[in-house]
Formats: C-alpha cells, structure tokens, sequence
C-alpha cells in the first residue's frame, strides 16, 4: 500500500495510506484462488461474499465489486481502513499458510473509494413499506449497520444521536490521517438515502427516554451507545492540569478539530514532550495526534512487550515510523506536576512478565527499585473505556452486568426489556468496528422477525 512518507506526514492530519491505483488493484485480486469453501468468508462478521467482490475487481468491474460489498456491508470504506482484516477474513484465506493473504481490506476500500470518485450514492432497492417504527440510539457503526439493515427491509428508522455530528467512535475516535471525515460523512449519507431519519444533539436519557420513545408511537429500540466512558488508573496526580483521557484528548482533536484552533474554538494543551498510556489502538492514535500537533518527543508507556500489545501492527509500525518512543514493560505509578498544578513529569517502575492472566496474556510484575521519572507536560490516559451508566439508568427494567453493559442476547441482542435490543460495545465493551457491525446485522434479522410479529 503507497503510504505517505514518515517525516512528511507527521507535519499533517491527511491520510497516511494512499490506497491503489486500478492496476494494483487488479494484480492483487488475480492473487485470489477462488477456492471453494471460501474460509474468508466465515472470518467476516458482516458476512460479505469476499471471493465475489474479488472476482469483480479482477474483471475490472470496480463498480459491480462495490454493489457485492454493499449487498451485505453499508460501511465498505470504513471497513477497507480500520477493520482488523489481519485478524478476521485474511487471517483464515488460503494463501496466507504460505504466502502473504490476499490484500482484502485494502481491495474493499479501493472500490469503495473508486464508487465516491466516480459515481453519485446509488440507492439499493427496498422492501415496501411496513409501517412499522424503529429508533437506534447511537449512530456508530453498530447503528448506522442496523438502520441501514432495517431501511432496506421497509421499516421506518430514526437514529437518536448525541453529538452534533453523525458516526460516533468513527468521527470522536478515530483520527483525521486513519479515517477522513469525509469518507464517514460519505458513508451516512448512503445510509439516510435508504430513508433513514437522523436526529442529532438528542441525548436519550435527558432529551427523551427509551419510555418516551415506545410512547411516540416506535415498535422496536435497538440500542448503540458504545462504551465512552474513559478508565484511569487510580494513581496519585491524575487529577493535575494538562492529565487527559483519551476519549477527551481524541475528541477534543478529531469531532471538534482542535487541531485548527483557534478557528474552531476548542483549545486543546498542545504538548511538547507527551505521554501516552496505554497499549491499544486508542493509545496509537493519541500518540500519533500528539505529534501531529507540535509534540518534539511523544512517549508511549506500556506494561507489557510488543508481543502482548492488542494495537494492530500496521498501526504500532507507523507509530514507530512516526518517532514514537515506545516504552515496553514499564507502567506509571504517580504523575509530578509543578506549584502552578500542571503536569512536569511521570513516575514509571519497570516490569517484568510473570504467569499467564484471564486474558492469556503473560502478567506483568513491578520490578522493585527499579522506578524512573520521565519529563512530560502532557499525560494521555489509554487503558480502555466502560459503559456509561445514562442511559441504562434512566431506563427501568434494563438490566445490566456487573461492569454496567447491557445484558443481551448473543445472537439477538434481545434485552430484559420487550421490544429493546442492544449490540456493539455497551452489550460486549470496547471492541472493534466491524465486530459491532456484525452484531447489528444479526440484531437486524431479530428485529425485523419482531417487528412482522407484534407492535403496532
């Protein structure tokens, strides 16, 4: 994949990958051999007939290849830039035992990219009309799935969004030179041309409740909130100036472009000397921001080693690439901060790796005596994200787990609560995209089978 280089991107928020061109394309879909059982296929959450579209994109039929994808998949160039194709559908193909796999994710998001180059949203056909009503709640990519789902099956679909803007983690969490807002934007409004209403600044819970919503006359609720409640670590001086989470450092920077302040008036502390902690792909995306926007030194403190880091590897290469300072097994233990209260440094002790944990992972042990302090102005918290407790606490009878996520059914998302279901990061907690895409898609089948059942 051709890739802005190192030295010039970190100047800019303009996507690091540039993507195919057609004959590239074309070379890489004639590496797919077709094979009968299609193991790629079972490794897609959303179900896409991947060896179909590929085939498409080897006769050249871009446009053919992108009406396969959308058969099953209304988010294609989402999904062609942050989905873990290395760990779903090209982890099971075929020629991955020998050779590298065939580029799946980069095909998908080329001829999802070559559609918006050429053509105009082409509206898919739908389903007459049902009369029947479904609000989503959260327009996140477990959302948008569901709603365009139902659309197409002639349901009429509302989305309740908080923000003033459409996406959720694909606009708040992910940055500016991994997913254009342009593309998410793009995304949405094929999603609102199957007849999909969209209300924004609508924070059900305050705005409105679940119970207002069944007594306006909606059949079914599906909800989508993700799970945004940013963790911290509990140490002495997280509550100094210039300590961020992620969520707020991310947001701040990506929905309301505080990297162009001060013509968007949301100011953010731009760091010269940043830590970020955390091993994911969150933390890669605050550190890559943190250079971006003027850092000279950004460090990444994780307690584990490489090995055990659950970022994707693109994306902990391109940091490396970038001049993120990767500190491996080391974890913060408090943060230092001036007279004035603001941040000066953070106090870290080394760590060994000890016996496996619940996750499989090898846990990591302090080494004693071995703590040093590191000089930063800005501390970026992330270590993971929980459910925000609004919405389900201003919802009767919705019951919830220990850790506050909404108890659904697996293969349903059907909660306590008739008529409510629920799928993505507040039923599973934080995961990835396309695994809540895969969830909605089977809560759309569940719904749709309600909705043809009861309700008004």
């Amino acid at each position: 994949m051709p890739r802005q280089d190192p030295k010039v991107r970190v100047t800019n928020f303009d996507e690091v990958a540039l993507g195919y061109a057609e004959e590239l394309a074309v070379r890489e879909a004639e590496r797919c051999v077709q094979c009968k059982n299609s193991p790629c296929v079972e490794g897609c959450p959303v179900e896409i007939d991947i060896p179909g579209f590929i085939e498409l994109v080897r006769r050249g039929d871009f446009l053919g290849a992108i009406a396969k994808i959308k058969e099953k998949n209304a988010l294609p160039a989402i999904c062609g830039r942050v989905c873990p194709q290395e760990d779903q559908c090209e982890k099971l193909c075929v020629l991955g035992k020998k050779f590298e796999p065939v580029a799946i994710g980069r095909l998908e998001r080329f001829v999802a990219d070559y559609e918006a180059a050429n053509v105009e949203i082409r509206v898919p056909p739908r389903a007459a009309p049902t009369g029947k009503k479904v609000a989503v709640i959260g327009s996140g990519p477990a959302g948008l799935t569901l709603a365009a789902d139902l659309a197409k099956l002639g349901h009429s679909v509302t989305i309740f969004e908080a923000f003033h803007k459409a996406g959720g983690v694909l606009v708040y969490g992910i940055p500016e030179f991994r997913l254009p807002k342009a593309i998410v934007q793009r995304e949405v409004e094929f999603v609102l041309s199957l007849g999909v209403e969209l209300r924004l600044n609508e924070v059900v819970g305050r705005t409105t409740t679940v119970d207002e919503l069944f007594g306006e006359g909606y059949a079914a609720l599906y909800v989508a909130i993700g799970a945004g409640l940013p963790y911290f670590m509990n140490i002495p001086g997280e509550n100094h100036n210039g300590v961020y989470s992620a969520n707020e450092f991310l947001t701040r920077c990506n929905l309301m472009k505080a990297y162009r302040f001060p013509e968007y008036d949301t100011p953010i502390k731009r760091g010269k000397r940043v830590a970020v902690v955390g091993g994911g792909n969150v933390a890669m995306d605050a550190a890559r921001t943190a250079l971006r926007l003027g850092a000279e030194h950004v460090y990444n403190i994780y307690r584990r080693s490489r090995q055990e880091m659950p970022a994707r590897q693109e994306e902990v290469a391109n940091a490396i690439e970038e001049g993120v300072d990767i500190r491996f097994l080391t974890n913060p233990v408090r943060i230092l901060a001036s007279d004035a209260g603001w941040v000066r440094a953070i106090e870290s002790v080394r760590m060994q790796l000890g016996e496996p944990d619940e996750s499989g992972r090898r846990r990591p042990v302090p080494i004693a005596g071995s703590e040093y302090t590191i000089d930063v102005d800005v501390v970026v918290m992330a270590i993971g994200n929980g459910a925000n407790p609004l919405l389900p606490s201003a919802t009767p009878g919705l019951e919830t787990n220990k850790w506050g996520y909404i108890v659904a059914d697996e293969e349903t998302g059907k909660t306590s609560r008739e008529g409510v279901y629920a799928g993505g990061d507040i039923v599973t907690g934080a995961a990835t995209v396309i695994l809540a895409m895969g969830a909605a898609r089977k809560s759309a089948r569940a719904i749709h089978a309600y909705l043809m059942q009861n309700g008004p």
